[in-house]
C-alpha cells in the first residue's frame, strides 16, 4: 500500500519488519536505518536509540538487523515487535541517515512495513522531494486507543544523525578534536661556567607535629554518567580497503562477523533443500554444484596462531570451533537461508587477541548456486568496543564458489582488519577449502568431511 505524506494506516500485525530501501547509484551515499522509541516525543535514555552501533533494544521490541543487497538496490532493516513494545513507549520514529553526501544523491528512497509471520506489506512510502536533508524521519509507528498505526511522515534534517538523534534526545560523543604536534625539544645552547655555589643555611627545625586525628570516613563516588552514544562506523572499499580496529577502540571483548546475502535469478533458488554431499567430492567434479536447491553458505575462517597452531572454522564436521579457548574463533551455526538477522555468524574473542597472529575470513558455496555469480552480499565485523567495520562484496565475474572477504593480522600489537572480496576459482579436484588455503599459504592438510 502506497501511502502519501502524512498519511497512516492501522497495522494489524503483532510484529513487523521495517525495510528501508534505496537504489544503489555511482556517487550515491550510503543509508543507514535507525528507530528511536519515544515517550511523549523523546527518549527516556540513550538506550531507546536502535542503530548499527546499538543493534538491540533492552526489551527486545525493536532490533537492527543489517543490510542486503538485491541487484542494483540495497536494504536495511529493523524488526519491530510492536506487542512486546514496552506500555510507556507511545511511538516508535524509523529513521534513515546519510553517510558521505545528501539525500538528494539517492535515488529510490522508500520504507516498507511488512508482515513479519507472512511478508505481507502492510505500508509502503516513497520520499521524493528530498535535497541537502543528511537524515530523514520517513515514518513512525504510534499507538492510538490501543492499536498501533504507522504514519509516512517525510521530515528532513541537514545536521546528520547526530542532528537527529540529539533533537530526541540522545546524547551524541562528540567527534575527537585534533592532536596538537608534539611540542620540539629546545635547541642545545652552550653554557658558560660558573662559580660553584655557597653553601645554603641550615633549615630551621621543623614544627612539632599536631596530634593525629581520626581519618574522615570515605566518600561514596558520585555515579558516573552513561557515555554518549558513538555514530561511527567504518565502510571499507577498493580505495580505503583496512582499518586498525585497535585505534578504533577494538581492543577486547568479542568481534561479531555477519555475512547476508540474498540470491540471483529465480533458477538459482527453487526452495528444495539438496541433499549433502562430501565436500571433497564437490571439489573432485569441478567444485561446481546443480544450480537447484535453496542457496546455502558457509562461512568459515581459517587461523593461525602464535604458538605456530593452525587450522579452519567451518561447519563441516561440525567444527565450530571454541570462544574460550584456542582457536578462540566459534562459529554460531549453520544458517542455509541467509535471511536477514541470521545469516552466518562468526565470533572473535578479542580478548585473546594477542594469541592471535592472523585469521582470514572466507565464504564458500555450498548448495543451490553454481557460482557467487549472480548473488549480493554484504559483511558486517561488529566489535563490542569500537565502530563497526562492513563492506559489499563486487559482482562476481568468474566461476567462483569461495571468496576471501577479510583479512585479520596482529602485528606490532596492532589488530588491522583488511577487505579482501577475493574470488577464488577451485583447481578440478580441489575443494573450495583448500583454494582458499593455497591462496594464503596457510599449508594445512585436508581430508573429505560432510555437514
Amino acid at each position: 500500500m502506497s501511502m502519501l505524506k502524512g498519511s497512516n494506516v492501522p497495522v494489524p500485525a503483532p510484529a513487523v519488519r521495517v525495510e528501508l530501501g534505496w537504489q544503489a547509484a555511482p556517487g550515491a551515499p550510503d543509508v543507514d536505518a535507525s528507530a528511536l522509541l519515544l515517550v511523549s516525543g523523546k527518549v527516556r535514555d540513550d538506550g531507546d536509540f536502535v542503530f548499527y552501533n546499538q543493534a538491540v533494544h533492552a526489551s527486545g521490541a525493536v532490533r537492527h538487523e543489517g543490510k542486503r543487497p538485491a541487484g542494483g538496490a540495497m536494504t536495511d532493516h529493523l524488526a519491530v515487535d510492536l506487542s512486546a513494545v514496552e506500555p510507556a513507549v507511545d511511538t516508535v520514529v524509523l529513521a534513515a541517515s546519510a553517510d558521505g553526501g545528501s539525500f538528494g544523491s539517492v535515488p529510490g528512497l522508500h520504507v516498507r512495513v511488512l508482515d513479519a509471520a507472512g511478508g505481507t506489506e502492510l505500508a509502503r512510502f516513497d520520499s521524493r522531494d528530498a535535497g541537502s536533508e543528511t537524515a530523514f524521519v520517513l515514518g513512525e509507528f504510534y499507538r492510538r486507543q490501543g492499536a498501533w498505526k504507522f504514519r509516512a511522515v517525510g521530515q528532513g534534517y541537514d545536521t546528520g544523525l547526530a542532528g537527529l538523534a540529539t533533537d530526541f534526545g540522545i546524547s551524541v560523543e562528540e567527534p575527537a578534536p585534533p592532536q596538537p604536534p608534539a611540542p620540539q625539544p629546545p635547541a642545545p645552547q652552550a653554557t658558560v661556567p660558573q662559580p660553584p655555589a655557597a653553601a645554603p643555611a641550615p633549615a630551621p627545625a621543623a614544627p612539632a607535629a599536631p596530634p593525629a586525628m581520626a581519618p574522615a570516613p570515605p566518600m561514596t563516588p558520585p555515579a558516573a554518567a552513561p557515555p554518549p552514544v558513538r555514530l561511527t562506523k567504518v565502510t571499507l572499499t577498493k580505495a580505503a580497503p583496512a582499518v586498525s580496529l585497535t585505534k578504533q577502540g577494538g581492543t577486547s571483548g568479542a568481534l561479531r562477523v555477519n555475512l547476508n546475502w540474498s540470491g540471483g535469478s529465480a533458477g538459482k533458488r527453487l526452495g528444495k533443500k539438496l541433499g549433502r554431499k562430501a565436500l571433497e567430492a564437490m571439489g573432485a567434479r569441478g567444485a561446481l554444484l546443480p544450480s537447484s536447491g535453496e542457496l546455502d553458505l558457509d562461512l568459515c575462517a581459517l587461523y593461525q596462531l602464535t604458538d605456530g597452531a593452525a587450522g579452519v572454522v567451518h561447519p563441516l564436521g561440525n567444527n565450530f570451533g571454541a570462544l574460550h579457548a584456542p582457536p578462540y574463533i566459534q562459529l554460531d551455526g549453520d544458517d542455509r537461508t541467509g535471511a536477514v538477522a541470521a545469516g552466518e555468524n562468526l565470533t572473535l574473542n578479542l580478548d585473546h587477541q594477542d594469541r592471535i597472529k592472523r585469521v582470514l575470513i572466507f565464504v564458500t558455496v555450498y548448495a543451490g548456486a553454481r557460482s557467487f555469480e549472480g548473488l549480493s552480499a554484504t559483511v558486517t565485523l561488529q566489535p563490542q568496543h569500537g565502530a563497526p567495520v562492513d563492506f559489499t562484496l563486487d559482482a562476481c565475474t568468474v566461476p567462483s564458489n569461495v571468496c576471501a572477504l577479510a583479512l585479520i593480522t596482529h602485528t606490532g600489537g596492532e589488530l588491522v582488519v583488511q577487505r579482501e572480496a577475493r574470488y577464488l576459482v577451485p583447481e578440478p579436484g580441489v575443494s573450495p577449502q583448500r583454494t582458499v588455503d593455497q591462496a594464503y599459504g596457510w599449508g594445512l592438510d585436508w581430508s573429505p568431511a560432510r555437514k
